[in-house]
């Protein structure tokens, strides 16, 4: 179990709000429902108010430095039913690449390509005191889009299963050091962290305000946001 999940949750009580489309650029079609996941009454692109604020004021930031350029939303609130789906969508995923047949896995080749998918995919409890990240409308997964409408190539795939999802892999001292790569990380970081948000350790792409990942990075005591929804 990851170190952060041992937090206690004061939840705020906030409500989840959707993203605005006209300020801040939402992936079309929204990435999981086009799998079929299996959203209910609120799609993907909700977040928590006070985090929904902060999102705000990283694209103001963004764009004071880069005129033209957005923030660009892949995935935000994301209910334990869709990831508890995407987690084995990505399992069957990874078994049918390496040409590997389900019902013939042994239990520790199961709990390998498990640890693997668990690298990117948080658990999906359903214990509230252990919510997937997402559940809890304080985590949102993005990128950067140009100003030319263009997301732009951070090197690697938003839930890519491979080394290059670390955020420092292009770093100049990172296993392959490359600046242009670097730099855009960097600048995804630095919008986002600058208004409160933490990266997450092991994802470029993901960052969190509220949660118990956001509180076991900056040493609080509780998190501020527990899961929502069903």
């Amino acid at each position: 179990m990851k170190p952060y999940r041992f937090l206690p949750i004061e939840d705020c009580g906030e409500p989840l709000v959707p993203i605005p489309a006209g300020r801040i650029g939402l992936w079309q079609p929204p990435p999981y429902q086009a799998l079929g996941a299996p959203y209910a009454q609120l799609g993907p692109y909700h977040l928590r108010q006070g985090v929904l604020t902060a999102l705000l004021a990283a694209q103001d930031h963004l764009e004071k430095h880069h005129p033209g350029w957005r923030l660009l939303v892949y995935d935000a609130y994301r209910p334990v039913t869709v990831q508890r789906y995407m987690v084995d969508y990505t399992l069957q995923t990874l078994i049918a690449t390496r040409k590997l047949v389900a019902s013939a896995l042994t239990v520790n080749q199961c709990e390998a390509l498990l640890a693997e998918v668990y690298q990117v995919w948080a658990v999906p409890s359903d214990d509230p005191r252990t919510p997937p990240p997402h559940s809890t409308g304080a985590a949102v997964d993005l990128t950067l889009m140009d100003g030319a409408g263009r997301p732009a190539d951070m090197g690697s795939a938003i839930d890519e299963l491979s080394p290059r999802s670390l955020p420092d892999y292009f770093a100049p001292a990172g296993p392959v050091p490359d600046a242009r790569y670097y730099e855009l990380r960097s600048l995804l970081n630095q919008v986002m962290t600058g208004v409160g948000f933490v990266r997450h350790p092991e994802e470029w792409w993901h960052f969190s305000l509220g949660d118990q990942l956001w509180a076991w990075q900056l040493g609080r005591p509780a998190a501020r946001y527990g899961r929502v929804g069903d």
